[in-house]
């Protein structure tokens, strides 16, 4: 058995910043077979940095505080739709669904809540798609992703090869 507090576990943040609070639950215990990780968003802040796809996990996440928006995309449809999640509600996003989840900038009180994928305790960074603009395909599409050994993100279009570093 491993016990733990949410305020014992250390702050990971992002590494495009898009949040102040992280706290990766299910490494600080040792999970093997799902991931959970502690948010905390202020107005303007996000779950992760864009509109992106787990292809090897299924994501769940549980708004405890607060009201977030996720942004949602099916993998067969172009059509975006908005959607509030309030206190003590859960959304559910299927492998290969596209997500991005974050509270308003326009909010009043920040968004608390968790994050859980399974299986696994952790994704692997080739199963996960984002949608970005591409200069050279001149369109939204599926970019792969790597973190680089310098803790950034190397995103690679799926369609034209084009790659960059955010940093």
């Amino acid at each position: 058995m491993d016990k733990t507090a949410i305020d014992d576990v250390d702050i990971e943040r992002n590494p495009m910043e898009v949040h102040s609070v992280r706290r990766p639950i299910s490494r600080a215990l040792g999970f093997t077979d799902f991931a959970m990780n502690y948010f905390e968003l202020e107005p303007g802040e996000s779950f992760s940095g864009g509109l992106h796809a787990h292809h090897d996990q299924e994501e769940v996440f549980y708004v405890q505080a607060g009201t977030a928006t996720f942004e949602t995309r099916s993998p067969d449809d172009e059509t975006a739709r908005e959607v509030s999640v309030d206190a003590g509600e859960v959304i559910r996003f299927a492998p290969g669904e596209f997500q991005h989840g974050y509270n308003d900038s326009d909010a009043d009180e920040r968004v608390v809540g968790f994050a859980f994928g399974a299986p696994k305790a952790r994704h692997d960074w080739d199963e996960i798609e984002s949608l970005l603009y591409c200069r050279e395909c001149d369109a939204e599409v599926g970019h792969g992703l790597e973190l680089t050994e310098d803790g950034n993100f190397r995103m690679t279009c799926s369609e034209c090869g084009n790659s960059f570093v955010v940093d």
